[in-house]
């Protein structure tokens, strides 16, 4: 494994707003390439077995129309599906949810020179006192840690997802990306204080425990 916080710092972010079905939603954007063939991220992405070595175990039609149910998380259909490119799902997570709680992310791939460049948009409707307690770290850094994890995966490594997930080099990741989120944040304009609660927010919840 590469040092954990190269793999951190190796990823672009921006944040956003954009207009989905739910609302006017907020978006978190990550960039980063894949020293993988397109064919191979795309197989990663869309394929059950391989989705669970780097994600979660999932269950379901991965096809346009399908819908997925990863285990004890997120569930959704499949919006758009255009392989090797493009690929777009509704994201709805917990019980009892209503039309806001239905968030969309859309996953983008182009071939350079062998490699892989990955975008993934995550679009949701977030109440602003949650915005306000976590800032886009909420969100962004369970996809920075999936992220990583889908490197290793493409470059080979066996491991065990939920093993690593808690242990202290994810902790050290996920400190990292709170904070890069939160430069994000201090880019788009927010105020340094507001951010640096945030910041606290997102890493205690990813840290603790």
């Amino acid at each position: 494994m590469s040092d954990i916080l190269d793999q951190i710092n190796a990823v672009a972010r921006t944040v956003d707003t954009k207009r989905i079905p739910a609302g006017e939603g907020r978006t978190i954007v990550l960039s980063r390439t894949y020293d993988a063939k397109i064919s191979d991220v795309w197989d990663a992405l869309t394929t059950t077995d391989r989705i669970s070595r780097w994600l979660l175990p999932v269950e379901g039609d991965l096809r346009l129309g399908g819908t997925y149910q990863l285990k004890d998380n997120a569930r959704g259909e499949i919006l758009v599906c255009e392989p090797p490119h493009l690929l777009k799902a509704t994201w709805i997570y917990g019980e009892n949810v209503t039309d806001k709680d239905v968030s969309e992310v859309e996953v983008r791939l182009t071939a350079i020179d062998g490699s892989t460049e990955l975008v993934l948009e995550h679009a949701a409707v977030i109440p602003d006192d949650m915005w306000e307690q976590y800032g886009p770290g909420a969100g962004g850094v369970g996809w920075d840690l999936a992220l990583v994890a889908l490197g290793w995966h493409l470059g080979g490594l066996e491991f065990d997802v939920e093993t690593w997930e808690s242990s202290a080099d994810a902790k050290r990741a996920a400190t990292r990306s709170s904070q890069a989120w939160g430069e994000v944040s201090i880019a788009a304009g927010e105020p340094a204080d507001a951010v640096a609660k945030q910041v606290a927010g997102t890493t205690e919840f990813y840290t603790s425990g």
